[in-house]
C-alpha cells in the first residue's frame, strides 16, 4: 500500500479559530479525520503532518523524495499556507526530490490580496487545487489516486 503524504504549513494548527470567514470551523484535526477516510477508500497509508518550519517542511519534502524512490509513496499534497508565497527552499526541495505533489489551498488565493496571487510552488507541483475549503483535502487525495492509475 502506498501512502499519500499530506503536508500543512504555518498557521495550519490554528484552523477552526483563525478567521473562520476565510478557512472554515473545522479543526486541522478535522481536516485529518476526512484525508484518513479519503485515503482508505482509494487505498492509500496516511502519512498526515503540520509544521509552522520552512526547513522542517524541506526535511520531510526530501524524505518524500526517498520513499518514492523506493516506490513507496503515491505523492504529496502540501499546503505550504504562506511559504507559497515567499518560499524557493520548499521549489527547489520538491524539484529535487521529483515527487509528485499536487498544491493544495483551503481558500481561493486569487480572491484574496495580490501577494497571494503568486506561487513558487505552483512551477514544482503536478496541479493545483484551491477555492473548496476543508473539502479540497479530499479532492486532492482523489486526484491523487487519478494520476496513479492515469485516469
Amino acid at each position: 500500500m502506498k501512502t499519500a503524504l499530506i503536508l500543512n504549513g504555518p498557521n495550519l494548527n490554528l484552523l477552526g479559530t483563525r478567521e473562520p470567514a476565510v478557512y472554515g470551523a473545522q479543526t486541522l484535526a478535522d481536516v485529518e479525520k476526512r484525508c484518513a477516510q479519503a485515503c482508505a477508500a482509494h487505498g492509500f497509508a496516511l502519512d498526515f503532518r503540520q509544521s509552522n518550519h520552512e526547513g522542517e517542511l524541506v526535511d520531510w519534502l526530501q524524505e518524500a523524495g526517498r520513499l518514492h524512490a523506493a516506490g513507496k509513496l503515491a505523492g504529496v499534497i502540501l499546503n505550504a499556507g504562506a511559504y507559497t508565497h515567499t518560499s524557493i527552499a520548499l521549489f527547489d526541495a520538491i524539484k529535487g526530490t521529483g515527487v509528485t505533489l499536487i498544491e493544495l489551498h483551503i481558500s481561493n488565493v486569487f480572491a484574496r490580496e495580490e501577494f497571494r496571487h503568486h506561487s513558487y510552488i505552483s512551477p514544482a507541483a503536478k496541479a493545483v487545487l484551491c477555492g473548496f475549503g476543508p473539502s479540497g483535502y479530499a479532492l486532492a487525495i482523489a486526484g491523487l489516486a487519478g494520476l496513479q492509475t492515469g485516469a
